[in-house]
């Protein structure tokens, strides 16, 4: 296995729990990336080399499996993740005006971080499944939706703090 990165010993308990709900370990790609990149911030290359070995497959289908799934992230992202919906009900309902704001409010573009590691932002093209909320953003895992000039500022305000 790599040296460059290991689950910490907690994580590697949760690596063998994961595993034992799975017939094959190569079903489990998911949740173990899931907890790679709760614990290293993102998936670097050593990352995925990691993974693939603990699970006995490629590497190539780890990096197949990062590259489809937008919810993983192959570069550094701030302590905390903003995501712009960009699918077409949210884009109808203003996305663009969203993602002005965010740059104009934290002084970052789309795929950036701010200069403290704080917040970083990017859009999504794909739906992120709360079409009843649009414009919508994704906080932490958390949907904020119908979105104002107002809300983002006291979204991203409660963030800085």
């Amino acid at each position: 296995m790599s040296a460059a990165f290991e689950f910490t010993p907690e994580n590697q308990q949760r690596f063998e729990q994961i595993i034992s709900q799975y017939p094959r370990k190569r079903a489990a790609m998911l949740p173990t990336l899931h907890l790679a990149q709760e614990q290293n911030g993102h998936i670097s290359p050593e990352v995925e080399a990691y993974v693939a070995d603990l699970l006995e497959v490629p590497v190539v289908d780890v990096h197949e499996v990062l590259t489809f799934y937008t919810l993983f992230s192959d570069k550094p992202r701030g302590r905390h993740h903003v995501r712009v919906c960009g699918s077409l009900s949210c884009w109808i309902r203003g996305s663009d005006d969203v993602s002005k704001a965010l740059r104009e409010k934290l002084g970052i573009e789309d795929g950036d971080i701010t200069e403290d590691g704080r917040i970083s932002w990017e859009t999504v093209p794909d739906c992120l499944g709360a079409c009843e909320m649009a414009p919508m953003i994704q906080v932490d895992g958390h949907f904020e939706g119908n979105l104002t000039e107002e809300k983002i500022e006291k979204i991203v305000d409660e963030l800085k703090d």
